[in-house]
């Protein structure tokens, strides 16, 4: 009998081990490439523009093209990519020109960071010095910074979010802020199931844009993400409310609040785990109303992808952090 059972046993234990193995490579993997990327925007910074300018502009990129079918995905440590009229120059004949020499002729951007005389609008090392070089131009202050940003991105939302992504940088000091939590203490009790496209009614018909998690009154609401309190005050339909921007493009809205946390204030950041309100039931109404519903948080998401924003989903995300955070208990 137990002959018989050795081999399936055998596997078992087998595909838990290399489970176990290509879990632990793929977190080598990621933090490989932190330190590689690290590396690119540590080597191209200076006193004018500092590391983190550089991530946030890198780490806007590759969030863009993430949700963007329009954008090539570019892979490796550096998602940073240009037109061809901004790397060779508008007026340059040759769009695909890699000479640095002629493209600098021409007035392109495009500069040769790995010393073998091209600009390559494949190569790392290129497009990281073209990029602070192109920075440097415009100064070293945080206005000067903004204006670059505006100049090449034009939309100011594509600006304030990059300078949110560089603050955040700025305040970790470190590139690993990819960990979350749920946003209720997961020893409360509390229920909470997908209603994502649920009809609402007042203030007009709407599908709902989030999933409403049940607790009790006072139970602490807490930061899912490493990120800045970019709004935080009343609004009729959510009542007492916070959003958080974080470093992904995603904004984080919390809904039907009690009360904030004395400690958070707009513009403050946060991070995982972090209490910032409190279950109640408010909104539907002027300033101040509460009691039209059962006590709850509403937990909306929304992406922005370089255009325009949208509101997906949270149900998989939250399920994925409250298994994550009983784990840890």
């Amino acid at each position: 009998m137990f002959q018989s059972l050795r081999y399936p046993i055998f596997l078992v234990l087998s595909f838990f081990a290399l489970a176990s193995v290509a879990t632990a490579e793929s977190e080598q993997s990621k933090e490989q490439l932190l330190i590689q990327r690290m590396g690119y925007y540590q080597q191209y910074s200076n006193p004018s523009v500092p590391w983190y300018f550089l991530a946030a502009v890198d780490k806007y990129e590759r969030n863009i093209q993430q949700v963007r079918n329009d954008l090539k995905k570019r892979e490796g440590p550096i998602a940073l990519q240009f037109s061809d009229a901004f790397w060779v120059g508008d007026l340059n004949p040759v769009k695909n020109d890699r000479l640095s020499s002629a493209i600098s002729f021409f007035g392109g951007n495009g500069m040769d960071g790995s010393g073998d005389g091209k600009a390559d609008l494949e190569n790392n090392d290129d497009l990281m010095l073209t990029l602070s070089n192109y920075l440097i131009k415009y100064g070293h202050s945080e206005n000067d910074f903004k204006k670059a940003l505006k100049d090449y991105y034009v939309r100011d939302e594509a600006v304030r979010q990059i300078m949110i992504i560089a603050q955040i940088y700025q305040h970790f000091e470190t590139l690993d802020l990819d960990q979350h939590a749920f946003p209720l203490p997961v020893g409360n009790d509390y229920s909470y199931r997908s209603t994502w496209g649920s009809s609402r009614g007042w203030g007009g018909r709407r599908m709902h844009e989030g999933t409403d998690l049940y607790a009790s009154y006072g139970v602490p609401v807490r930061s899912t993400t490493y990120g800045v309190i970019e709004v935080m005050g009343w609004n009729d339909f959510g009542g007492w409310r916070i959003g958080i921007r974080d470093i992904h493009n995603t904004y984080h809205y919390f809904a039907h609040l009690s009360h904030f946390n004395k400690g958070v204030k707009e513009g403050h950041i946060v991070e995982p785990g972090m209490i910032i309100g409190y279950v109640g039931s408010s909104g539907y109404g002027k300033k101040g109303t509460s009691g039209k519903f059962p006590p709850h948080l509403h937990y909306g998401m929304y992406k922005f992808n370089g255009r325009i924003e949208w509101a997906y989903d949270p149900f998989p995300s939250l399920k994925h952090w409250e298994i994550e955070d009983r784990k840890a208990m």
